[in-house]
């Protein structure tokens, strides 16, 4: 039995994602190339689409890198008397 077109992966152009992550269409073939989203260059003539699940994946990674920045700006700014507690 074929999948339901709700199972199917979706994929979008490079506008579109452009426009979702408000960058440019060349930072999206940039984020492609680079695997940080999952795309093909897919139909005759050939044209990049990307999937549209990996959207989310790579926001889940953006925000995760920016905790961890915070966390390492936060650990950083702290002094160690107050990070291991204060010496007499």
């Amino acid at each position: 039995m074929p999948d339901s077109p709700a199972s199917a992966p979706r994929f979008l152009a490079p506008a579109q994602v452009a426009e979702l992550l408000s960058i440019e269409v060349d930072e999206v073939i940039a984020l492609v190339l680079a695997g940080r989203l999952r795309g093909a260059q897919l139909g005759t003539p050939a044209r990049w689409r990307v999937a549209e699940d990996s959207i989310t994946e790579y926001l889940d990674e953006q925000t995760e890198e920016a905790r961890r920045m915070a966390l390492w700006r936060q650990a950083d700014a702290a002094s160690f008397p107050e990070v291991w507690g204060q010496q007499h």
